[in-house]
């Protein structure tokens, strides 16, 4: 990922490498196996609740306007047709997340890893003994704090409690896999990330049109205050606003702008001749042909002056075992 939208493990540099096993524990495996945890059997309608249906059909994929990033492979524009499925109507919330550890004990690789990146201002006092020597190049603002994962999301002294209808944090690509195995799930594709974004809209902005803030109100959680100072509007301690926040869009979803980057299924190919995006690909997860995974949708820390990324077209990338405290996901059907 740039090290604008969130870096990735073993980027950073200063006295210390934010890698350096004398610091933390070696990073997990880029493509960890699966968790060992039984998988249960559930109904169909268990699995469908709080799933937004998404028609069969074409639509217009990818963005070439002014805003574009080029370098993300963005464009050009192409019609690209996918099937019918199901798709979370938000992201993952802590509430949800807290189920799955209770039923599996599952360990996040944050956890295992020992750290994972906090925005510096978000930190709170307790958990300054705990940030690790060493920057990130190009983005400062990120700091690696030991003690940082989801339960704890800004590092020691923090915590969900009352955050559990705001999205998971700190969530790896394998993270969310694990997740989607055990609900029955999967992640979406890169593809159908972005039809269910666009709500119907052909060639809109952002999942409500192309004007930011219609009648001057802001319909997504997105920085709003000068970056990288702290944003007056920051919904809590950590920038994160309720998964449902806002208006959904045309098919149900919320927050496909802002709030939190959303893993995908699919490697990452900035090339859209590649035979590798999720348009022209039947299995994203199939043999590797690179290690990042794709991420959609911004954050609470994009703005326009640096990475105005919440755009329905925009994208982004990282590798699997990297954590944030704004990276989530949702499930796909």
């Amino acid at each position: 990922m740039s090290a604008c939208c969130g870096p990735a493990r073993g980027t950073a540099s200063g006295t210390t490498s934010l890698s350096d096993p004398l610091t933390s524990p070696p990073p997990a495996p880029l493509l960890a196996p699966p968790a060992d945890f039984a998988v249960p059997e559930r109904r169909p309608a268990d699995v469908l609740r709080g799933m937004v249906p998404v028609p069969a059909g074409p639509f217009l994929m990818g963005g070439e306007d002014s805003d574009a990033f080029p370098g993300d492979g963005e464009g050009p524009v192409r019609e690209v047709t996918v099937g019918a499925f199901h798709i979370d109507a938000a992201c993952v919330t802590n509430g949800s997340f807290a189920a799955f550890v209770k039923a599996t004990g599952y360990r996040t690789e944050a956890e295992l890893i020992g750290w994972s990146y906090v925005f510096a201002s978000f930190i709170p006092p307790q958990a300054r003994r705990s940030v690790l020597p060493g920057t990130v190049p190009g983005a400062p603002w990120w700091r690696g704090v030991t003690g940082a994962y989801w339960r704890n999301p800004e590092g020691p002294g923090s915590s969900v409690g009352d955050r559990r209808g705001h999205p998971v944090v700190h969530m790896s690509w394998n993270d969310a896999n694990a997740y989607a195995r055990w609900a029955g799930k999967r992640l979406p594709t890169e593809a159908e990330w972005e039809k269910a974004a666009r709500g119907g809209l052909a060639g809109a902005r952002y999942p409500w049109g192309d004007e930011l803030t219609p009648r001057g109100r802001h319909r997504c959680n997105i920085w709003q205050g000068d970056f990288p100072a702290r944003d007056p509007r920051a919904s809590g301690p950590g920038g994160t606003a309720p998964a449902t926040a806002y208006a959904p869009n045309g098919y149900g979803l919320y927050n496909t702008s802002g709030n939190v980057w959303e893993w995908c299924a699919d490697r990452y190919s900035a090339d859209w001749h590649s035979a590798d995006r999720p348009e022209t690909r039947t299995d994203p997860t199939g043999p590797p042909t690179g290690e990042n995974r794709v991420l959609r949708g911004g954050s609470y820390l994009c703005h326009r002056s640096y990475c105005n990324r919440y755009r329905v077209a925009a994208r982004t990338s990282n590798t699997p075992d990297s954590t944030t405290g704004h990276g989530g996901f949702r499930c796909a059907l």
